[in-house]
């Protein structure tokens, strides 16, 4: 048996509170972590960065809301027509509340905590506090390299920390700035909601988890699912920068911000399997 190196391309195709989509590929498998756009746009975003011909095997779904879910149900019959019917992981308590029109073909449960076979790739769910009946984040292992994908959370865990400490490269909530939230024009219950312990993360509650789980492993880092209406990607981006800049290690990590209306360019992690 022999070591190779490969690349793994990671495309944020869109985030955000209208719609959150990410692919993670190596050219031989990959898969979708959620799908809160049309599929026209997921088709479309890919073939802007050249991965048209990206092998999608599975969809990975965190929880039910529609930002994203919302083209389930297209897409699981868009992907059948380009070759066999691709399974769409997800747990009983998001599959049990989806919308109707969002239901997919091919549904597979799983339990937080599990891992799932994906052809060479590995997915594994874990457990994150928010407004859903059973939400999770995933990571995804290629090789010896980890993507994380870790949106829609109202507070830091241990557990979370400690799964964002073995990614080599994280899709990491900032959703908010929170005196623009507290300040904005949102009904006083949204607010609630938002800034609740099922909620979504703060820009200073991020910045604490990023802190807890940051490790040497981390080269790469988005910062994803910013509100439109109560933060900036400045604010986002200055407490993500003070974390590493107190660390020492501001020059050694990449960092971007998602974006709502198109997708980034691709990332590429290395990877090595035997």
């Amino acid at each position: 048996m022999s070591l190779f190196a490969r690349n793994v391309q990671v495309c944020v195709l869109s985030s955000g509170s209208a719609g959150n989509c990410t692919y993670v590929g190596d050219g031989h498998a990959g898969v979708l972590i959620d799908c809160g756009i049309a599929t026209k746009q997921v088709m479309l975003r890919l073939g802007e960065m050249g991965l048209e011909n990206a092998p999608i095997n599975a969809v990975l779904i965190t929880h039910e809301h529609s930002d994203h879910v919302a083209a389930a149900g297209v897409l699981s019959r868009a992907l059948a027509k380009r070759g066999s019917p691709v399974p769409f992981y997800m747990t009983a308590g998001t599959a049990g509340n989806l919308p109707v029109a969002s239901v997919p073909d091919g549904i597979e449960l799983v339990e937080p905590g599990d891992t799932v076979q994906v052809a060479h790739l590995r997915a594994e769910c874990f457990p994150i506090p928010h407004d859903t009946p059973e939400p999770v984040a995933w990571r995804v292992h290629v090789g010896d390299a980890t993507i994380g994908v870790i949106t829609d959370l109202g507070r830091p865990t241990k557990l979370v920390a400690e799964k964002l400490a073995g990614c080599d490269l994280a899709v990491l909530e900032f959703n908010h700035d929170e005196a623009m939230l507290l300040n904005g024009p949102y009904p006083y219950w949204l607010k609630q909601r938002i800034k609740g312990n099922h909620g979504h993360l703060s820009n200073g509650q991020a910045a604490s988890l990023l802190g807890d789980g940051l490790s040497k492993r981390l080269k790469t880092l988005v910062l994803a699912h910013l509100s439109e209406e109560n933060n900036t990607p400045e604010r986002a981006l200055e407490s993500a920068m003070g974390v590493l800049h107190g660390r020492g290690v501001s020059g050694e990590i990449a960092v971007h911000v998602g974006r709502q209306r198109g997708p980034l360019p691709p990332m590429s992690v290395r990877t090595e399997r035997w």
